[in-house]
């Protein structure tokens, strides 16, 4: 079969004469309008195969198709000199790769696979209660988020976190996360350590979660996050893990409107004092690609 293959490909025929048809004899247009409706890697494994797979694999029509439509959106986000006179193909391998933007606390990049439009807040862009009293928050240098940073709470008894955003999203379902670590982690001779002596409080009351957006829609939760006896039980510890914890969705119907999220996570109670939690981010991304992870809010 592997020999088969090998003369279809080289333009042979199918009975190793060289006299039939091949894939090199597939027209390249024809190649283009199935390549369509592959994914971005699919049609790059499949360029190698022959010339006309490789003209059709860097045809703009191609991956226009897999462009989201609001790419030009992204583009304006980047220096001119970075996408001047690309084809489309390298706009595509532009946009797959992060974009950082609004003084590097957002980031914003198109998904290889599905080509769907995913975005990740710093904690630097959220304002946080207390986040300028080193007795109750600091801030940790880290090489396990995709910012520099991320903020690590030692005590407080009113927590509260709020972010916003403003922008254009192809039409949709999304999913809106916080990703969060109970404890505080760093390396010790190489090895990563986690420190968990200001880790109390979040088992007393559940931490709510909420979004709502401009056009009217919202979405929340609650959830505690430290719950050692369901964790043993279950196997299924979360401390020391980052862990996303999922808010809701929301649907994006109208991809020329600028739409408005506002996200929070707090526990106000002040009965009882919580500490020992970092605050990486929140991801907003397609809910087919966030159906595929565990989800820890019901």
């Amino acid at each position: 079969m592997g020999a088969t293959l090998s003369n279809l490909t080289e333009g042979g025929g199918a009975n190793g004469t060289g006299n039939g048809p091949g894939l090199g004899d597939i027209p390249e247009s024809c190649v283009a309008c199935v390549f369509m409706y592959l994914t971005p890697p699919e049609i790059c494994n499949l360029a190698r195969l022959n010339r006309a797979f490789r003209g059709a694999a860097s045809s703009n029509a191609v991956w226009d198709s897999k462009l989201p439509s609001n790419y030009q959106d992204l583009l304006d986000l980047l220096p001119r000199d970075r996408h001047l006179n690309l084809s489309k193909k390298g706009i595509f391998a532009v946009l797959s790769r992060p974009i950082p933007f609004d003084d590097g606390t957002k980031e914003v990049w198109v998904d290889r696979v599905t080509s769907g439009v995913c975005m990740s807040i710093s904690a630097k862009a959220m304002l946080i209660t207390g986040i300028e009293d080193r007795r109750y928050w600091s801030w940790i240098q880290t090489e396990e988020s995709r910012f520099p940073v991320v903020a690590y709470l030692q005590q407080i008894w009113w927590f509260e976190v709020d972010g916003s955003l403003k922008f254009r999203f192809p039409a949709g379902v999304y999913t809106l996360s916080f990703r969060l670590h109970l404890g505080r982690f760093s390396k010790r001779l190489g090895r990563r350590i986690c420190n968990f002596d200001n880790t109390h409080g979040w088992d007393l009351k559940p931490v709510r979660f909420e979004l709502s957006t401009s056009d009217g829609q919202q979405a929340s939760c609650e959830c505690c996050l430290d719950e050692p006896e369901q964790d043993d039980a279950n196997g299924n510890h979360k401390r020391g893990s980052w862990i996303e914890y999922q808010v809701g969705t929301f649907i994006v119907s109208d991809p020329d409107a600028f739409m408005e999220i506002r996200f929070s996570m707090k526990q106000i109670d002040c009965t009882h004092s919580k500490g020992g939690l970092c605050l990486d981010s929140v991801s907003i991304m397609p809910s087919d690609l966030r159906d595929r992870r565990k989800r820890y809010c019901k």
